[in-house]
């Protein structure tokens, strides 16, 4: 089997900034990335540290795509690590100075679909005549963050999306980051060839016809966070709009709750990317 491209789409949550993630398909392979938002200062001559491991993970894949999925990752976790070690401007003082991205990456092998995934990037997989499967942990995920966000602000009087790299919440975000990839904390895709032994795996059952949705959690956010749609919903959604209406959408809601009362949440709006394909 292959996988046929339908659309992909991804937006800044801010205009003004990079866009932190990123994605990429061929007829073997097909990911999603988002990178973390830094917090703390950029140690890459580039326009964002989250976007450059984003966009190294995405390109490295396509450059491997003819290997094994698993081969693949591993091969651009390496590629990842060197690019880092050639291009860092001065070495790390703290671990949450690192890149890391979440990812979900998906691949037909033999008669199921591989999924390989960090962090809070989700797959809805759409067999005919079937439910959604969501594959991935983005609503737990998602659920911790509001938690979190909502809690945070609380705390030191602020709007939750005041922004991660207010002054005030800067500590416990730092913390956080560098728990990552440590036995402590959750793994991400980083420059580090150690991180895909670390990957989550699902092995899906996916016939001929079915449809795959990879987004990052800007884009899940309108069933995780914000509860326009559920899973089945917002598949039939993508398939019946397109993926533009959809992300319209997610912008509308942001803005009637700029300030993350309702939904609480780090960022009045987050990068959101979706790519959609059909198993042929």
């Amino acid at each position: 089997m292959r996988l046929d491209y339908i659309e992909g789409l991804s937006w800044p949550g801010d205009r003004t900034k990079p866009n932190d993630d990123a994605f990429c398909h061929a007829d073997t392979i097909a990911a999603v990335f988002d990178g973390a938002t830094n917090v703390g200062e950029p140690i890459l001559a580039t326009d964002s540290d989250a976007a450059w491991i984003a966009r190294r993970g995405a390109e490295s894949l396509i450059l491997h795509q003819h290997l094994p999925a698993r081969e693949a990752l591993a091969r651009a976790a390496l590629d990842a690590e060197t690019a880092f070690e050639r291009e860092k401007l001065r070495p790390l003082a703290e671990r949450y100075e690192t890149p890391l991205a979440s990812m979900m990456l998906v691949a037909p092998e033999g008669d199921h679909l591989l999924a390989l995934w960090f962090g809070d990037c989700a797959a809805l997989v759409k067999r005919p005549g079937e439910p959604v499967q969501l594959v991935g942990d983005a609503f737990a995920k998602r659920a911790r963050e509001a938690e979190r966000a909502g809690a945070l602000a609380a705390k030191m009087g602020l709007s939750p999306t005041a922004g991660p790299n207010r002054p005030e919440f800067l500590p416990t975000l730092q913390r956080a980051r560098s728990r990552v990839n440590t036995v402590e904390g959750s793994w991400a895709f980083s420059p580090t060839r150690e991180c895909p032994s670390h990957v989550h795996s699902l092995a899906v059952s996916a016939p001929q016809g079915s449809h795959i949705l990879l987004c990052s959690d800007g884009f899940l956010a309108l069933a995780s966070d914000y509860r326009c749609y559920d899973v089945d919903e917002l598949m039939e959604a993508v398939l019946n709009k397109g993926l533009r209406p959809l992300l319209e959408e997610i912008r509308r809601v942001e803005d009637e709750d700029a300030d993350g009362r309702r939904f609480p949440r780090f960022k009045k709006s987050d990068d959101a990317t979706a790519l959609l394909l059909k198993l042929a």
